[in-house]
């Protein structure tokens, strides 16, 4: 890999380190309120200074790490699973399976842009009851309070749109694995077709899947970050970067450290996966290596 995705490498694990150890890290109580010292500059007290109520920004910053990292992963694994299962099918068995699938469904989902597509799904969809017609009331109910109603309906809008890129991709690498002579043999010893798509096509088409995992990783960040700004992700007064954006916007002529450092924090997140994500391109690529 390249030298710039050793560095998102390094940039990823600080991040990850600081979401695992949030409460240890963090130098004042996340919500604490302080009015006399509305605004306060960086200081030995206040690392990144404080907000319009006196809050830490740091000890927010800090907590903001766990919730953008939360998201990320749920929202990738999810996505990916599902993409990787749905395309898989459509690229295997082909003739009207594909054709509906990839003609029809995926089409849909890429009529729109993602950004606004999620942004209406997070406006107007109620996952209560869509969680309670699929797998019940009582299990809706400790879904919904494990991740906080407004984060479980980031992650399912989130998850409704970004699953086709990974079907997408999975799609084109089982049309051409499924040729190679290893599985028309395996198909001419009679193995069943759930074998040979599980055994011998998944595994030998999921290395462009982990690319786009971590760039998925950088996207489900900064759409995260973009909802939460339009008030349509997680409610204050939890630390999403996005929401604490939003909060500051008024105050950056006069206190821009309280935009400046959950911005920062944002832009290193994103910039570390897709390093990370090109490092990958490159590695797993022959040609790319290459060159």
């Amino acid at each position: 890999m390249n030298r710039l995705s050793y560095i998102g490498l390094a940039i990823a694990s600080i991040f990850i380190i600081v979401a695992i150890f949030a409460p240890l890290i963090a130098t004042h109580e996340v919500n604490a309120q302080d009015l006399a010292m509305r605004f306060a500059k960086p200081s030995a007290e206040h690392w990144f200074g404080t907000d319009a109520l006196g809050r830490d920004v740091f000890s927010r910053v800090v907590y903001g790490t766990r919730i953008s990292l939360q998201v990320g992963l749920i929202v990738v694994s999810i996505t990916g699973i599902v993409g990787i299962i749905i395309g898989a099918i459509s690229g295997f068995y082909g003739g009207f399976v594909d054709k509906f699938l990839s003609g029809y469904i995926f089409n849909v989902f890429l009529a729109f842009p993602g950004l606004l597509l999620a942004i209406a799904l997070a406006a107007f969809i109620d996952e209560q009851q869509l969680f309670q017609y699929f797998i019940g009331v009582s299990a809706a109910e400790s879904l919904i309070n494990f991740f906080g109603k407004g984060l479980s309906k980031l992650i399912l809008a989130l998850c409704i749109i970004g699953w086709v890129g990974y079907a997408r991709v999975m799609r084109g690498q089982v049309l051409k694995v499924r040729e190679y002579d290893f599985v028309q043999a395996a198909k001419a010893l009679g193995a069943s077709n759930m074998r040979i798509l599980f055994t011998h096509i998944m595994p030998n088409a999921i290395q462009p899947l982990i690319v786009q995992a971590s760039l998925g990783m950088a996207g489900a960040v900064l759409s995260e970050a973009s909802l939460s700004f339009l008030g349509l992700g997680i409610p204050p007064p939890a630390p999403s970067w996005g929401t604490m954006i939003e909060e500051a916007r008024n105050y950056f002529s006069t206190s821009p450290h309280v935009l400046f450092f959950p911005g920062i924090a944002i832009g290193l997140t994103v910039l570390a996966f897709n390093f990370i994500g090109d490092g990958l391109r490159e590695y797993l690529d022959p040609k790319q290596r290459a060159r």
